[in-house]
């Protein structure tokens, strides 16, 4: 039996649907289950049970014995949200006793870190676990994430292998939910629909020309690559990039976006907001030797291959991946 939180998430539903089509149908969902938005990312999987995240640990201590492994993706992923509070609450203290009961029940752990954590960039994207407490995200989500790394890095007491997964700009299908935190593929292609056009944000930094701002924008299946490697070939436990290891930037991403709906680009630039210009990403590229060199070789999805299969199989018909 696995379990995965955040199950009705964008990237937990689509690891239920491969886990499935890997043969492990006992799946365990957890979530709080309160948007029937994200009930449609469950549909037409094999599920062995919903458990409400509240109840949770209680489920836990009654079943850790048919537990195989643990995907933790539930969290608070908003990066425009800034009451420490509710990432302290779901990002830190929830994340902790995920942590404790797998080592407690000796259950394999594998969680959603994220690409938030490196800040402005300006220690560069390595994954070494001597650089965590050097790192100064830019928000309040990418400085959870990186307390819950530095604290994980403390513990003496582990699961039996755990994996820190630093996700970077994951796109795919099944993030309808999502809204102003949606990837910018989902944004444009709306946005094409309705006015023909896309716009991106201005750059307000001399060294970046409008629309060159760049990030390692990873296909949603690439993530669940990485984390299926994790859970079969166990390799040397620890925080691990998940990018593809090449920075795209903006341009292509919409670029391709316009290709994949048979159309010629109409591209126009606005102020980045105020609220989140001063914390805004400009580029993002992951060093992916650490992941290669305990044994990944499987090749990452080209951005423009990826763009083309979500938008005409997904967005353009408005289907989920079921």
């Amino acid at each position: 039996m696995i379990v995965v939180t955040g199950a009705a998430g964008f990237i937990g539903s689509y690891l239920i649907r491969r886990l499935n089509e890997d043969g492990n149908l006992s799946v365990i969902a957890v979530d709080d289950f309160s948007r029937p938005d994200k009930i449609y990312n469950l549909q037409n999987k094999q599920i062995a049970g919903l458990v409400h995240r509240d109840q949770f640990f209680e489920w836990l201590n009654q079943h850790h014995r048919e537990v195989g492994a643990i995907f933790h993706l539930g969290a608070r992923t908003d990066t425009t949200e800034f009451d420490w509070s509710i990432f302290e609450h779901l990002n830190l203290t929830y994340s902790k006793k995920v942590w404790e009961a797998c080592c407690q029940f000796s259950i394999p752990l594998i969680y959603a870190s994220s690409a938030a954590t490196y800040g402005d960039g300006a220690l560069g994207y390595n994954d070494r676990h001597d650089l965590v407490r050097q790192l100064k995200p830019l928000n309040p989500y990418g400085e959870s994430k990186n307390l819950f790394d530095d604290w994980v890095l403390q513990q003496n007491t582990t699961p039996p292998y755990w994996y820190g997964l630093k996700f970077f700009n994951v796109y795919g299908p099944n993030e309808y939910h999502k809204g102003r935190m949606a990837s910018v593929i989902m944004h444009a292609v709306r946005q094409i629909k309705q006015t023909g056009k896309m716009n991106l944000f201005r750059s307000h930094r001399d060294d970046f020309a409008d629309g060159h701002q760049s990030r390692d924008f990873i296909y949603v299946k690439d993530i669940i690559n990485i984390c299926l490697f994790c859970l079969n070939a166990t390799p040397p436990s620890g925080l691990y990039n998940a990018g593809t290891g090449k920075a795209r930037t903006f341009i292509d991403l919409v670029t391709s976006t316009f290709k994949a709906l048979d159309r010629e680009p109409v591209i126009e630039f606005i102020d980045t907001p105020e609220d989140i210009r001063d914390k805004y990403q400009y580029f993002t590229e992951a060093n992916m030797e650490k992941l290669r060199q305990v044994g990944y070789l499987t090749p990452f999805t080209e951005l423009e291959d990826g763009v083309y299969d979500y938008v005409r199989n997904y967005l353009r018909l408005n289907h989920h991946y079921y």
